[in-house]
């Protein structure tokens, strides 16, 4: 290549700050854009569900936390989570105790209001409350919302009517179930509980599980150990929260007529995994951890090991298992598609009310 030819290849520099203008101005652009580009990027991050910001929550929640309080007691029993505006009120049922004393719950604000109870159900550890009040900041249960493992969660609680107390974790493991002391010394199985992996405190308990999109997905609940039960003493390590599908049947029916009832299968189950799922031949639905004995599922001829692949037609998943505890009557009965060995199996259970004990 001739000297000329080297010349003319390489760039001309500017030879003033003027030619350097075109230059610095499209850079300023190509700035300003990637930080317009950046900050919409961001926003859009922090609207997805995915994205979780306990202050943000925080901000939304606490309005529709209240303290509930016994009269005449130093300390306050717990929290309670406002789920309607005409002052309908939740909380855990093992709060009141065996004997409720006349109650009151204190607002965000401050302000206290004489609180009337409802109903009580012991089996699912919910109670409701009702204070004489409308156009409350409430925060309504969730509706269809399906809760998955990994999911990211923050629980909430307003003891002492303090500032917000939260933890923040994950969704361990969904349809669990649990065993729970009774205010009257039984022993309870919490159906279909939601797991989570930061354990559940005092201060916490009765306050407001939610999704990072601000919805309430489930009621917190630090879970009452039962006596002379060390097998069941985990719980202690374990957070718990009562799934937004059963607080909202139960809360209705004590609404209604101050009872509560409980289909019930028996059944513990989970979401089949990907190793199990290549043990039956990639066949999706949910696994039997355990078939109580007795119980509706194991009459049925049920057992554990089977992988439920269908519930009345529909695809067998932890969403629709939820829905049919939600939506079925105690009487019901459920065909039921099973895979054992390889082999397809069918079954009707039907649906008995959850023993007391």
């Amino acid at each position: 290549m001739s000297e000329q030819e080297k010349a003319l290849s390489q760039p001309t520099p500017p030879t003033s700050f003027r030619g350097w203008l075109p230059l610095i101005a499209g850079a300023t652009v190509i700035g300003l854009a990637a930080g317009v580009l950046g900050a919409v990027a961001y926003k859009e991050l922090g609207d997805q569900p995915g994205s979780c910001d306990p202050q943000r929550l925080a901000v939304k929640v606490q309005p529709s936390l209240v303290t509930v309080i016994a009269d005449g007691s130093a300390s306050p029993l717990g929290n309670g989570v406002i789920i309607q505006a005409d002052g309908v009120i939740l909380i855990n049922a093992h709060q009141l105790g065996s004997t409720p004393s006349s109650l009151s719950v204190q607002l965000p604000g401050g302000e206290q209001l004489p609180a009337k109870l409802v109903g009580a159900d012991p089996v699912s550890d919910l109670a409701v409350l009702k204070v004489d009040r409308v156009q409350l900041p409430a925060l309504p249960l969730a509706w269809g919302e399906v809760v998955k493992v990994g999911q990211p969660v923050v629980a909430l609680g307003s003891p002492l009517n303090q500032h917000s107390t939260l933890t923040s974790g994950l969704i361990s493991a969904v349809n669990q179930n649990v065993a729970a002391a009774r205010a009257d010394g039984g022993i309870t199985i919490l159906q279909d509980s939601l797991q989570l992996d930061t354990p559940i405190s005092d201060p916490l308990t009765g306050g407001a599980l939610v999704s990072c999109d601000g919805q309430l997905i489930g009621l917190s609940t630090a879970v009452p150990i039962p006596p002379k039960a060390d097998a069941a003493s985990w719980n202690r390590d374990l957070g718990y929260a009562i799934p937004a599908t059963i607080a909202r049947r139960v809360s209705q029916e004590l609404l209604t007529d101050g009872t509560a009832t409980h289909p019930w299968t028996g059944l513990s189950v989970a979401q089949v995994s990907a190793d199990i799922a290549v043990r039956h031949n990639g066949q999706p639905g949910l696994f039997v951890q355990a078939a109580t004995a007795g119980s509706p599922a194991a009459t049925a001829g049920l057992m554990a090991g089977d992988l439920i692949t269908s519930l009345d037609g529909k695809a067998a998943t932890s969403a629709s298992y939820s829905r049919l505890l939600l939506t079925a009557k105690v009487g019901d009965q459920v065909q039921v598609a099973y895979l054992r060995g390889g082999q397809t199996h069918q079954a009707s259970i039907t649906l008995t009310e959850q023993p007391a004990n």
